[in-house]
């Protein structure tokens, strides 16, 4: 098949194209619709020895994607229209990913105020103080109120932190209840952010059996490792058994999105317990090995939720490779294993549990409106030797 991108959009798909511009050969690759990450953390403003927008930038690309959603627990905490208008600013002069900057949901994210969001403007679409939870249910109810009259998503981390020193099982699932049932009393959107337990699974399955509007996400790494390997995210690593609960609603259609988490944190912060891990230029890759070369999923659903289903809910004209879409593409290698060295990643942050592990599905290029923004191909590492 041919596929022929104009002015950055997609405008055929079909065999024996032909175009008097530049032509690609990508024999014996397969091509994807590039791909949409609905959790990503560049800690940019404040944070950027972790991470900024560059060089989460280049991970982005390295790692297929073209679109971005960015966390607001950055410092100071995103939450006017200003703030997020210059981190688009600068993404945009940056040019290599689409991104979206979540404002929070509670004012410099202090749990109490949300009279800000009145004022955010329509760059936002979605609202999240992730890296915590709104524990005050009134404060909650009201920006979900407040959420569903502007038209914002609600995008919740869900983890009541008077219990996650004792039960951090609890703590997601009492927490993921609750949130359902406010944003089903306020009529607001609803995204349940990293899921990773049974208990919480079997929540938002619920809510959507009634027609709740909730859209959830799971981890790659919620899916492919267990509370076996010592390391430390949050939510938690679980068991098998939510491992195969997550699995079965991804195979059932119930889980939306698979989004990385994209957490950077220098040597040192994670030596001394800092929760998280980078996983853009991974996330293929594990998927991939996890979940399609088992036969729990095709390549095409995996493409549903990495790509387009991530942009329906951003609200973006990308994820499918069909004429009037984004001409954003990735070329991926499904047959060659490769293995995770972190020192090569283009994020600042090394810190990963699939260091060393072996992997099929590899992104070979990332194309964004018809241009090429990441290539590794052979002659591109001959080119730079």
């Amino acid at each position: 098949m041919d596929i022929l991108v104009r002015s950055g959009v997609t405008t055929a798909v079909g065999r024996g194209l032909s175009s008097d511009g530049a032509a690609l050969e990508a024999g014996g690759l397969t091509c994807l619709p590039a791909f949409c990450d609905l959790h990503a953390h560049f800690r940019d403003p404040g944070l950027t020895h972790k991470e900024d927008l560059a060089s989460g930038s280049h991970a982005a690309v390295r790692g297929g994607y073209t679109a971005v959603n960015l966390m607001a627990n950055t410092k100071p905490v995103i939450s006017s229209r200003l703030q997020v208008q210059d981190v688009l600013d600068r993404a945009a002069s940056i040019g290599l990913v689409n991104v979206h900057q979540c404002a929070s949901i509670t004012k410099n994210m202090d749990g109490v105020t949300v009279d800000h969001l009145e004022a955010l403007g329509h760059s936002v679409r979605i609202i999240s103080d992730d890296g915590h939870d709104v524990m005050d249910a009134r404060v909650m109810l009201q920006a979900m109120t407040a959420a569903a009259r502007l038209g914002l998503t609600v995008m919740c981390h869900c983890e009541d932190m008077n219990l996650s020193g004792t039960d951090y099982r609890l703590a997601e699932d009492l927490m993921t209840h609750r949130n359902i049932e406010l944003a089903r009393a306020a009529g607001c959107r609803l995204h349940i952010a990293h899921v990773s337990t049974e208990g919480s699974m079997r929540a938002v399955i619920a809510a959507k059996e009634r027609g709740q509007a909730v859209t959830c996400e799971v981890t790659p790494h919620h899916l492919a490792l267990t509370s076996a390997t010592n390391y430390r995210v949050n939510p938690p690593l679980r068991t098998q058994q939510d491992v195969d609960v997550l699995i079965h609603a991804v195979e059932q259609g119930w889980v939306d999105a698979i989004a990385t988490d994209h957490a950077p944190h220098t040597a040192d912060d994670k030596a001394a317990g800092a929760p998280g891990m980078v996983g853009l230029e991974t996330a293929f890759g594990v998927c991939t090995t996890a979940l399609v070369r088992p036969g729990h999923i095709t390549l095409a659903r995996l493409t549903e939720l990495m790509s387009r289903n991530p942009a329906r809910i951003l609200g973006l004209n990308k994820g499918c490779i069909a004429p009037g879409y984004d001409g954003d593409l990735v070329l991926v290698d499904l047959n060659t294993p490769w293995t995770v060295d972190a020192t090569t990643f283009a994020s600042k942050g090394h810190n990963t549990p699939f260091n060393g592990q072996t992997l099929i599905g590899r992104v070979i290029m990332t194309i964004k409106a018809g241009e090429i923004v990441y290539d590794d191909t052979t002659s591109n590492q001959e080119a730079r030797q």
